[in-house]
């Protein structure tokens, strides 16, 4: 009787504080520090719930996004070994042309929750609300919340930003973990505890597995950071990075160790490389080759990349979608370390602009110059160490803002940041024609009110002249990000390359999704012999056929489907080099029937027009030769023995155009060859297909319909 009651007391006592319990944690939530003023914890859940809704809504109007991202993430979900190698099919016969810690996130997605636009881009939009929350948190140590917010919200509002994590590329998960990494290190700075400073070294090791050695621009910045600023004697200071770059060697290299050591045989090919070597993925085509263009096996050689220099930043491809606050985030960073000349060796807020400031100035430079494949999305890397250089170096002046020298200084850098925007702004000229009037006017106000605010006589005006303009100029430097943000959420773009923001006169037509222009030298090595409507133009010598799966020449005036142009579109036909369009529901079903009696379905050229007929029919297809068609994998002879084994039913012709290449293996072309003098082609939906199950005959075209 006695234990029934104890049992009761007890159940009623855990009851009764289960509400408590609950109350305070809602309370603590809400609440935030108690030192914090109360405004601060409803303000930061209010910017996180803006940003959720801006990465979130209209999500699944992009369908796949990246469809060659996208089919890696199907195949991880049907494939423990696909996933773990990042490979492009659950068969593994390739993977992607990146280590595959993003695709993890959105492979275990998929697993969870099925095949949809949702579950392969939602990871990416909450990878961003974390990325907003961290830099706040990291940005307001040793500041202020107000600080913090402000940083926050920049980077929500970095254009590139929106697009990124609305978007399926690596590109997400590599700005977290940046982030990650950076919160680590100054919070060791902070602290004395090296603790921080090893989870910082985990942070950029699994940032290598993200997007490899695009991951360690931030080390300069951060490990002079802790160099400098850290409060221990030099000598622990060096034995505590040397344990961070162990963590990072550790976190990293047991991955790339399995597939060094795993015998070829035993995994898939490493996409990208012309070797099966990761290694040489890392240092060559993914890493030194990018600085240098020496790319073998890439597209667009000589300067296809655009032209380097100090203002590729700003022209018309990269400027709207990072440069808004390049120039006051340089001018911030240089009043920074003036403001910070006389500080203690250890001052926190030294070793703040230290490292954001490194990250800034070596990744600037390396976008700057590299000769090698860059586009424009990848400037978002750009952007966590422009919002905290912003927020740190504003919100220094305005607490200075008694000094005669503080507001004026604040008032050049808004006139510089609204002059710009201005500019930016007018590339856009039918984009809210109005609104560049606005940061205009703005900028003039609020310039003015601040730059009166140091001289005026009495307190009370000083007050009221500098509030006007902080107001003022608010709206001039905001007014152009925010709303090419809000345009691009609100803007589906798919594809292997895409841009933020409505089209900027004289920018590179450069792939899907937002519709610019053309007129570039990227653009034209890629699109001639292409009809407006991405179709192929007769007698021009760029029709694709299975003897030149790059539509360069021997099929001259060929015609069929729409073909999807350069970054895919959709219509009948194989995709472009850069995009996947999705086949007919003939082409579809064909591929369907009897899949499971095959290890791959179907065999194209290319990893992403083997990419959309994989999202059609989520059975796996062959990406013969990786993303660019370049990679000796499979060979001919192993083609051939799949074949004979019956491994594949069909092999569909690609369309994919790539006129200009730097080297790489013509193994795809010898197996379209030997395919188009083996087996009988038939036209279905408009795309050339050959049963490699019918025995070898003398190709005739037939139609099917």
């Amino acid at each position: 009787m006695s234990t029934t009651s104890d049992a009761l007391g007890w159940a009623r006592s855990a009851g009764g504080a289960t509400p408590d319990r609950v109350r305070r944690l809602a309370r603590t939530t809400w609440r935030g520090r108690e030192q914090d003023p109360r405004w601060v914890r409803p303000t930061l859940l209010g910017l996180l719930a803006a940003t959720a809704v801006l990465y979130l809504v209209g999500l699944s109007a992009s369908g796949w996004a990246n469809p060659f991202y996208a089919a890696a993430a199907q195949a991880g979900s049907r494939s423990w070994e696909a996933w773990f190698f990042g490979s492009s099919d659950a068969s593994n016969a390739i993977t992607v042309d990146k280590p595959p810690a993003a695709l993890w996130i959105t492979g275990l997605s998929v697993r969870l929750f099925g095949l949809s636009s949702w579950s392969v881009l939602v990871p990416q939009a909450l990878e961003g609300v974390a990325a907003v929350g961290l830099l706040y948190a990291t940005v307001r140590r040793r500041t202020s919340p107000a600080t913090g917010l402000i940083a926050g919200f920049l980077l929500a509002t970095t254009p590139v930003a929106t697009l990124m994590f609305r978007f399926n590329n690596p590109d997400a998960l590599l700005v977290l973990l940046m982030v990650a990494a950076t919160w680590g290190v100054l919070k060791a700075v902070d602290t004395g505890r090296a603790r921080f400073l090893v989870w910082a070294g985990v942070f950029v090791g699994l940032g290598f597995l993200a997007k490899q050695l695009q991951v360690f621009l931030v080390l300069p910045g951060l490990g002079l950071a802790y160099l400098w600023a850290a409060p221990h004697p030099l000598g622990r200071r060096v034995l505590h990075l040397l344990r961070a770059a162990a963590a990072l060697l550790l976190s990293a290299g047991w991955w790339v160790a399995v597939v060094e050591l795993v015998p070829s045989s035993w995994r898939p090919y490493v996409g990208g490389s012309q070797d099966d070597s990761f290694l040489s993925l890392t240092f060559g085509y993914n890493g030194f080759g990018r600085l240098t263009g020496d790319e073998t096996g890439s597209v667009g050689a000589g300067n296809g990349w655009g032209e380097t220099g100090i203002a590729r930043m700003f022209d018309s491809e990269f400027g709207g979608n990072i440069s808004w606050l390049l120039p006051a985030a340089f001018a911030l960073a240089a009043v920074g370390f003036v403001l910070t000349r006389r500080s203690a060796r250890a001052d926190t807020r030294r070793a703040a602009y230290l490292a954001w400031s490194g990250w800034l100035v070596v990744t600037f430079v390396a976008f700057s110059f590299m000769s090698g494949i860059i586009h424009p999305y990848y400037t978002v890397a750009l952007a966590p160490a422009v919002a905290a250089i912003v927020a740190l170096g504003t919100t220094d002046l305005w607490r200075r803002r008694s000094s005669r020298w503080a507001l004026p200084v604040l008032a050049v850098v808004v006139a510089a940041t609204a002059g710009w925007a201005f500019i930016l702004l007018g590339r856009s000229a039918e984009f809210l024609p109005w609104l560049r009037w606005v940061v205009l006017v703005a900028g003039v106000v609020g310039t003015a009110a601040l730059a009166a605010a140091a001289f005026v006589r009495g307190p009370g005006t000083a007050r009221r002249l500098s509030g006007a303009g902080a107001v003022a100029a608010a709206v001039a430097v905001l007014a152009g990000p925010v709303s090419y943000s809000v345009q691009t959420a609100a803007t589906p773009h798919t594809g292997a390359i895409v841009s933020a923001g409505p089209s900027s006169s004289g920018a590179f037509a450069m792939g899907g999704g937002r519709g610019g222009p053309g007129g570039g030298q990227f653009s034209s090595m890629f699109t001639q012999g292409r009809t407006p409507g991405g179709g192929t133009a007769p007698g021009t010598g760029f029709a694709p056929g299975p003897q030149n799966p790059f539509g360069t020449g021997s099929r001259a005036g060929r015609t069929g489907g729409s073909t999807g142009g350069f970054a895919g579109g959709r219509g009948g036909g194989g995709g472009g080099l850069l995009g996947a369009t999705t086949p007919g529901a003939a082409l579809t079903s064909l591929l369907e029937a009897d899949a499971g009696q095959f290890r791959w379905v179907a065999a194209t050229t290319g990893s992403n027009n083997a990419a959309g007929y994989q999202l059609a029919t989520q059975e796996p297809v062959m990406a013969v030769g990786g993303f660019n068609g370049t990679d000796p994998s499979p060979t001919l002879e192993q083609f051939q023995a799949y074949v004979a084994a019956g491994d594949i039913h069909y092999y569909v012709v690609s369309r994919s155009m790539a006129s200009t290449r730097t080297g790489g293996s013509d193994t795809a072309a010898q197996i379209a060859a030997w395919v188009e003098e083996t087996f009988t082609a038939t036209t279905v939906d408009g795309t050339t297909v050959y049963d490699l199950t019918g025995g070898q005959a003398q190709a005739s075209v037939t139609s099917a319909t």
